[in-house]
């Protein structure tokens, strides 16, 4: 999860979703509306979910209060009940698996050590069927072995190698959270061939003024950074409820068309782009 913001753990629930699995969470920084959460999350977990351990992820500045939220205000000397650790990240690759990595890039936002990130699927190489076929190499541990990069023997004594049934490598899907961001221009490379790329919208051009004061972004501005970027697609989020959602989608439309705006409990299905 990216950020907790107040009531996440009752739109949890709403959502139908469980705690079970909930062991990472990425904040973007350490301003109120993305950790206060925090705090009804924790109580939760107390109380009821059987939860291994959860690991926080941000600055020290960010977890500087985020201590003090969840140490000083909800455990207060108590037992949480489980490892809770707090660990401290700066930009670069702060996480990897075998199939995904996460990396980590500075965001300008009011002096608050601000972080975005990048969700990436290493490159795969496509399993081409009708080669398979024409060697006549049976469908089962052979093929899988194969998928996996390692040369198998046949029954029959033939060796195949990966490069006989694997195509050229495609990438895989490159997700970008950005958070909260002034100076989105800034983010240009970082965010580069994305998916999809999550930004705020806090507010439209004619507030540019107050944008820049306040360290957010405009419809417009992130609009110009996910065209830039040579994005696939826009979510806005962090939208002020002074504007109309038309208003808002309007003003990114005009520049980037395959923008959305995000809403509680919306789902959107991100995939490697095939062009």
């Amino acid at each position: 999860m990216v950020d907790c913001g107040e009531g996440t753990q009752r739109q949890i629930l709403r959502a139908g979703v469980g705690f079970k699995r909930l062991n990472h969470i990425l904040l973007t920084h350490g301003h109120l509306d993305h950790i206060l959460g925090l705090a009804g999350l924790l109580s939760t977990f107390m109380r009821w979910e059987a939860i291994d351990e959860v690991n926080i992820y941000g600055t020290r500045h960010t977890l500087d209060r985020v201590h003090d939220l969840l140490f000083g205000v909800v455990l207060r000397g108590q037992d949480p009940g489980m490892p809770l650790n707090l660990i401290e990240i700066k930009p670069g690759l702060i996480f990897n698996t075998d199939k995904f990595q996460i990396k980590a890039f500075s965001v300008d936002h009011r002096g608050s050590s601000s972080l975005g990130y990048v969700f990436e699927e290493y490159p795969h190489r496509p399993f081409l069927a009708e080669l398979a076929e024409s060697l006549n190499i049976p469908p089962g541990p052979w093929r899988r072995d194969l998928v996996q990069g390692k040369t198998v023997a046949l029954q029959d004594g033939r060796l195949i190698t990966p490069d006989m049934v694997l195509g050229e490598a495609k990438p895989g899907t490159k997700l970008a959270v950005v958070g909260d961001v002034g100076k989105p221009f800034k983010l240009v490379d970082h965010v580069r061939g994305a998916d999809a790329i999550v930004t705020e919208a806090t507010y439209l051009a004619e507030e540019l003024e107050m944008a820049e004061k306040f360290g957010h972004s405009t419809a417009e501005q992130s609009a110009q950074l996910a065209k830039e970027a040579g994005a696939k697609q826009l979510i806005l989020n962090h939208v002020s409820r002074r504007y109309r959602d038309d208003a808002i989608l309007a003003e990114a439309q005009a520049i980037f068309p395959n923008t959305h705006l995000a809403n509680d409990f919306d789902a959107f299905q991100i995939k490697a782009s095939t062009a």
